[in-house]
């Protein structure tokens, strides 16, 4: 008996095999099989690497940027306390040394003589700036909504007192009033007095095509070049409102507006340096293992 039992192994096993094969049995096993772990689940056991550091550097720089705002705010505080101080004196007369001029821009000052007509010249186009709308802090755009495009009318100014011809932004004039011989009335002859405030020149706004001396074509305030163009001293002033008469060009096309949202750009920068902070975090430092 003993003798036939194992004589029938060799059968029984390969019996087994047959069912297995055909029938799908599971075949026992003495041993567990590990669960494979995801390529995820090892990344997320290792320190960051090079470029997980680099996208450090988004809250970084997000974190540089509103602090960049701060101090973009307070310079424009002292901006406008610096402007509005110098705005709202009581106009004087114009320095004797000149070069006092170039630390002189939004004083108002006074002066005596009579225009240069036949010198007078446009800068345009440009909106019109009124008392209700805003001018940026390096005056380089208008925001108007209703006012339609002209150009302000620049006209040499001889002094009767000095030796002396400088340049005056008479005020603005719409496009079809840009030729002198269609506001004749407004041409005003023999000697008076007016008050105006310094300016000095302007950068070359974004966008706007440079100016054509040669031509006589300007698209923004040079004040040196257009004094050599017109034989006067490197001195412009902005028509004081007060100073305007019936049927001239709208004078007082400077105001001190000056814009200040820097408090909204430092809350943007911090709040997306947070944001992008924590979630570095999160994908690289919380979930290293413990040591």
């Amino acid at each position: 008996m003993n003798f036939s039992c194992s004589f029938l192994k060799p059968f029984d096993y390969c019996r087994y095999k047959v069912i297995v094969r055909y029938k799908k049995i599971p075949r026992p096993t003495s041993f567990i099989v590990e669960r494979k772990r995801s390529k995820s689940e090892d990344m997320n056991d290792t320190p960051p690497t090079f470029f997980g550091y680099s996208l450090l550097a988004i809250p970084i720089l997000t974190f540089c940027l509103g602090t960049w705002q701060v101090r973009r705010r307070k310079w424009k505080f002292s901006l406008m306390e610096e402007v509005n101080s110098k705005f709202y004196l009581e106009p004087s007369d114009l320095p004797t040394d000149l070069i006092k001029l170039k630390d002189m821009e939004y004083v108002p000052i006074k002066v005596k003589g009579r225009y240069l007509h036949e010198k007078e010249f446009t800068v345009g186009p440009r909106s019109l700036i009124s008392d209700n709308m805003e001018l940026n802090e390096k005056n380089k755009s208008i925001i108007s909504s209703s006012a339609g495009r002209g150009y302000n009318v620049i006209c040499p100014f001889k002094l009767e007192d000095k030796d002396l011809t400088i340049l005056v932004n008479r005020g603005w004039v719409p496009g079809q009033y840009r030729d002198a011989t269609k506001r004749l009335l407004g041409q005003i002859e023999g000697v008076h007095e007016i008050t105006g405030v310094i300016r000095l020149s302007e950068k070359r706004p974004t966008f706007v095509p440079k100016n054509k001396p040669k031509e006589n074509i300007w698209y923004y305030r040079n004040v040196e070049e257009m004094a050599e163009l017109t034989d006067a001293h490197p001195i412009f002033i902005d028509l004081a409102a007060s100073s305007r008469k019936p049927g001239t060009p709208i004078s007082g096309q400077t105001k001190v507006s000056l814009r200040n949202e820097h408090f909204s750009y430092i809350l943007t920068w911090y709040s997306l340096s947070i944001m992008t902070g924590y979630l570095w975090y999160r994908q690289f430092i919380q979930k290293l293992p413990l040591l």
